[in-house]
């Protein structure tokens, strides 16, 4: 028995006001739409995507996630062309589910995020299941309506509803699975004979639960709310960072200012990792135990090592940081660095694919570029690799114990030998041995007199 879910994600998203596709808006760095589709359990026959509005930038995320190894199975679109309704989406992927082979259908909307794991994989093994949710206050909701023993009798819009079925709080989260054969031959008897001259799913979800029998599941409210104003992806956000909090300090991590804190669905943290008031974590970010991260640093699909000490105001972007590094304040880790044990980078460092070894240092204002620095090599202020031409990027490697003196500019292709010293104010062209001293300074002169007969000249003036 094949499995697929359809993931609905053509929609314009008028209220959204933004010329990004809806599905693509984030919550915590991770579009809607990925979101949902992470949830989906390991095995799955596919996913179908229904595509519209903004496809092409739909289609070109799914390929990243796709090339990143983002999702769990492999996912196939289809544009709805001209939108007629929920169950016109539906009724495109009839060709697209045919050829994928599926015995059971799992419907989901690509602009609910937080479905959680465990609910979908629950959806995703029953028979036929319809998620609900009880709630005070409807509104616009479709009313789910039930027979005696609890299965699905139908389900119907706020719009088309009586004043009494208008009364029913049990409302329709969007969110089902169907038995193929009977939800095929649902939709292709689908009408528009409603308020809205739409073709409804939920049409064909009731003519389904006719053949079928379709349990009802009550789901908490936030699993199943949408984004459909940036209100609403405001508090999804809210609340996705709510639990995933919660779920870090059970693991032993302190957020020492909860609300100004953000962290991501793909990041790890593990015990003892102590996170300061407006630290962000986004994407693919694992932090080691015992690690400090300072005020206001934001890290993105990095990797850092235990007892770390990240001070405050840093950026640091695919890079790799040892345990026992220190790092900032006001540091900028860039994509390709590489930190190993007890580096220390000071205030005002930035650093691009530089790998540095054990030990090394540069605690202030210097650039470091296409560079590999060997173990427990010092770095002076000021320091500048020279790495680009105006065309084309060169290294600069730096051996083990070397000594490069303040406002120092390395012009790669450069290579310094163990333990050499470069003296401060030296720009370096060629290669340097190992063990040498390199100095290129112009001779220092001194006229005795010479700065009170200028100061004389400018008071004659």
């Amino acid at each position: 028995m094949s499995t697929v879910a359809v993931i609905l994600a053509a929609g314009l998203g008028t209220r959204m006001k933004s010329r990004l596709p809806k599905v693509l808006h984030p919550i915590l760095g991770d579009p809607s739409l990925l979101w949902v589709l992470r949830t989906l359990p390991q095995g799955l026959g596919g996913a179908v995507v229904v595509v519209h509005h903004g496809k092409e930038q739909v289609v070109a995320a799914l390929e990243a996630w796709q090339k990143a190894g983002l999702l769990p199975c492999p996912v196939s679109t289809v544009d709805q062309g001209e939108p007629l309704g929920t169950g016109h989406a539906v009724q495109v992927c009839i060709p697209e589910l045919d050829r994928l082979g599926a015995s059971r259908v799992v419907i989901l909307s690509g602009d609910v995020p937080l479905t959680t794991a465990a609910t979908v994989a629950r959806l995703c093994a029953a028979e036929a299941l319809l998620l609900a949710m009880d709630l005070p206050t409807p509104g616009s909701y479709g009313r789910v309506l039930q027979h005696g023993d609890g299965r699905l009798a139908g389900i119907v819009e706020a719009k088309d509803a009586t004043p009494a079925q208008l009364a029913v709080q049990r409302v329709n989260g969007g969110a089902y699975a169907l038995p193929w054969p009977a939800l095929r031959k649902a939709l292709l008897g689908l009408t528009n004979d409603n308020a809205q001259k739409e073709y409804y799913l939920t049409d064909a979800v009731a003519a389904a639960a006719a053949e079928v029998r379709v349990a009802v599941d009550i789901c908490d409210p936030q699993e199943l709310a949408g984004m459909n104003s940036r209100m609403d992806q405001a508090e999804l956000q809210a609340w996705a960072q709510r639990r995933i909090q919660r779920h870090w300090m059970a693991e032993g991590v302190t957020f020492l200012h909860p609300d100004s804190i953000q962290v991501g669905p793909r990041v790890t943290l593990d015990r003892d990792v102590f996170l300061e008031a407006g630290v962000t974590l986004e994407g693919a970010v694992r932090v080691g135990e015992g690690t400090r991260i300072g005020q206001g640093t934001v890290i993105a699909d990095s990797v850092l090592g235990a007892g770390v000490e990240v001070r405050p105001y840093c950026v640091i972007e695919q890079a790799q940081v040892g345990n026992g590094a220190k790092v900032g304040p006001f540091a900028r880790l860039r994509e390709g660095t590489d930190l190993g044990e007890a580096v220390h980078i000071g205030n005002f460092v930035e650093t691009k694919k530089a790998k540095l070894h054990r030990g090394a240092k540069a605690n202030h204002l210097a650039y470091l570029g296409d560079a590999e620095i060997g173990e427990k090599t010092n770095i002076g202020a000021g320091v500048i690799t020279c790495n680009y031409d105006g065309v084309n990027k060169h290294k600069t490697s730096i051996g083990r114990n070397v000594f490069v003196g303040s406002d120092t500019q390395l012009v790669a292709p450069v290579t310094i030998g163990d333990g050499a010293l470069i003296g401060a104010g030296t720009t370096v062209t060629a290669d340097v041995p190992g063990d040498a001293l390199a100095l290129s300074r112009v001779p220092q002169t001194s006229k005795e007199g010479g700065a009170a007969r200028i100061r004389a000249r400018q008071q004659k003036k």
